[in-house]
């Protein structure tokens, strides 16, 4: 009975033979819930990143570029988990109007993780989904099927949006410059002298290269390095900094190949400059986040520097 209760519910929307009913994204662990958002047919164009690109709303991206979005970026998504769940949406739209890829740090770090302690479902990302039906019966697809069900039923309030998008930060009114810099004094930045002639290693490349490669020709792509707050950059001349800036030149190069437009809002600005904009180091403001989405939607823009333009 408790087997039978998850296959129906299907709390990830995910299973072959799943009846239709009206399911939403109910698990924290975004690496369950986003699977079904990426085969869905709803959308067009997809938002892939880590948490500094969840901010981006569809709902105001949509009518900027014309398309149908899906953000999909996750809470501290390794650059492995990105290029998997842009594999899942790829093999449902193979023809999708936009791709936009925030590069985070999980690309321009010098090593390479492909999972973080948060569990991620490998048996929901294959083409193949049949033996997902041995999957389901462990205590979190119980515990979530209940959660799916009572949403479902109106007992419960769906917590997440239905096209990926869902604020994480607290609103504007809670915002208190002591904690902000509290979680700022807890940063560590390698801002020790870069030895002359370094060159970083930045083994997320490949990565990027596969899925560049995997996108079709007539898709429109943007690579975008977030907003970071100007400790996280790194002093200049810094080992943090030559990590930055290696990556920056790594995508630009990848970018003008692809023919994708590549724009850096990671660089000293008026907003990187001023803690203000932040609620961490990383984790820019509901402010910052409109004007980093205007500057998706017009291409370009003064709190950017371009990169790499469509050919």
């Amino acid at each position: 009975m408790l087997y039978g209760f998850v296959a129906i519910v299907d709390p990830w929307d995910t299973l072959p033979l799943s009846p239709p009913l009206p399911r939403v994204p109910i698990s924290t662990n975004a690496r369950y819930s986003f699977p079904a958002l990426a085969r869905s047919a709803r959308f067009d164009s997809v938002i892939l990143g880590d948490s500094t690109a969840r901010l981006l709303q569809p709902a105001v991206l949509d009518p900027g570029l014309h398309a149908r979005v899906v953000n999909l970026a996750m809470n501290a998504a390794t650059a492995y988990e990105q290029s998997q769940m842009l594999t899942v949406f790829l093999r449902a739209h193979p023809q999708p109007k936009w791709v936009i890829l925030s590069i985070d740090q999980s690309w321009c770090s010098g090593s390479v993780v492909r999972f973080t302690p948060r569990s991620f479902p490998a048996w929901m990302y294959r083409r193949n989904l049949w033996p997902a039906y041995r999957e389901i019966l462990t205590p979190y697809a119980v515990q979530e099927a209940a959660n799916q069900f009572a949403v479902m039923m109106g007992w419960k309030k769906r917590r997440y949006g239905l096209d990926g998008y869902t604020s994480f930060v607290p609103p504007d009114s809670a915002y208190d410059p002591a904690r902000r810099d509290a979680l700022f004094r807890q940063l560590h930045v390698d801002n020790d002298p870069a030895p002359a002639g370094f060159e970083p290693a930045l083994p997320a490349m490949p990565i990027l290269d596969a899925m560049l490669h995997g996108i079709p020709a007539a898709t429109r792509v943007i690579l975008f390095f977030p907003p970071l707050s100007a400790e996280v950059q790194g002093a200049p001349g810094s080992v943090a900094a030559a990590y930055w800036s290696a990556c920056k030149r790594d995508v630009t190069l990848r970018g003008r190949e692809r023919g994708a437009l590549v724009l850096d809002f990671n660089r000293a600005s008026d907003i990187t400059a001023d803690r203000n904009n932040y609620w961490d180091p990383v984790h820019y403001r509901q402010a910052i986040a409109r004007r980093l989405m205007e500057g998706l939607i017009a291409g370009s823009s003064p709190d950017a520097t371009t990169l790499a333009v469509p050919r």
